[in-house]
C-alpha cells in the first residue's frame, strides 16, 4: 500500500491531448524540456524581476529567478519525497506570463485590460503553455501533463474567480480534469 502511495507521487493523469509514454523520459521531464526550449522560457532573460536593472551587475531577471527556484524546489521535494521533476517544471513555468518592468507592468496592463477581465500572469502562462506556444504540428501550446496545467493555475493556491478563468483561458481547455478549488 505505501508503495502504490509513493508511485502516484510521480503517476500522470496525462495529457489533454493524448500523447505517447517515454521510454527515457516521465511525463514531468518532458514538460520540463517542452517548457525550457520554448520560446517563452528563453523570453525570460529580458524581462527583470523588479523594474530598475541599471544600478550595477547584480540584478535578477525572470530566468534567473525562475532557475533559482527550480533548485530550491527541487531540494524541498526531495526532502519530503515528492515528485522532483513536477517541482523543479512547476518552477521553471511559474513566470512565463510575467510582462516586463516587473509588477509595475504587470499593475499597468492590468489598468488597460480592466474592461476585459484584467491581467494576471498566471492565467498568462496559461495561455502561453496552452494556445500561444506553437512548436508542434499536431496541437498549439505545449500540451503539458494535468498536473503541470493544474500547478500553474494554483500558483497562489485555490482558484477563487473561476468566472475569470472561464473568460481568459475557458474552462472547456481543461476538458473537466482539473479541480479549481482544491489542492488535489
Amino acid at each position: 500500500m505505501k508503495k502504490d502511495a509513493l508511485l502516484g507521487v510521480y503517476k500522470s493523469k496525462g495529457r489533454l491531448i493524448k500523447e505517447a509514454n517515454s521510454k527515457y523520459r516521465s511525463p514531468f521531464q518532458r514538460d520540463r524540456d517542452r517548457i525550457i526550449h520554448s520560446a517563452s522560457f528563453r523570453r525570460l532573460k529580458h524581462k527583470t524581476q523588479v523594474f530598475v536593472n541599471t544600478e550595477g551587475d547584480h540584478f535578477r531577471t525572470r530566468i534567473t529567478h525562475s532557475i533559482e527556484v527550480a533548485q530550491i524546489a527541487r531540494s524541498i521535494a526531495k526532502y519530503l519525497k515528492l515528485n522532483e521533476d513536477l517541482a523543479e517544471t512547476l518552477s521553471l513555468a511559474h513566470d512565463l506570463g510575467h510582462t516586463p518592468f516587473g509588477h509595475a507592468g504587470e499593475d499597468a496592463l492590468h489598468e488597460c485590460m480592466e474592461n476585459y477581465g484584467g491581467f494576471d500572469h498566471n492565467l498568462q502562462t496559461l495561455r502561453i503553455v496552452m494556445f500561444l506556444e506553437n512548436k508542434y504540428f499536431k496541437f498549439k501550446g505545449l500540451n503539458l501533463t494535468i498536473e503541470t496545467l493544474e500547478g500553474l493555475l494554483k500558483h497562489n493556491g485555490p482558484v477563487e474567480d473561476i468566472g475569470l478563468v472561464n473568460k481568459l483561458i475557458g474552462l472547456k481547455a481543461f476538458k473537466g480534469k482539473i479541480k479549481y478549488n482544491s489542492f488535489t
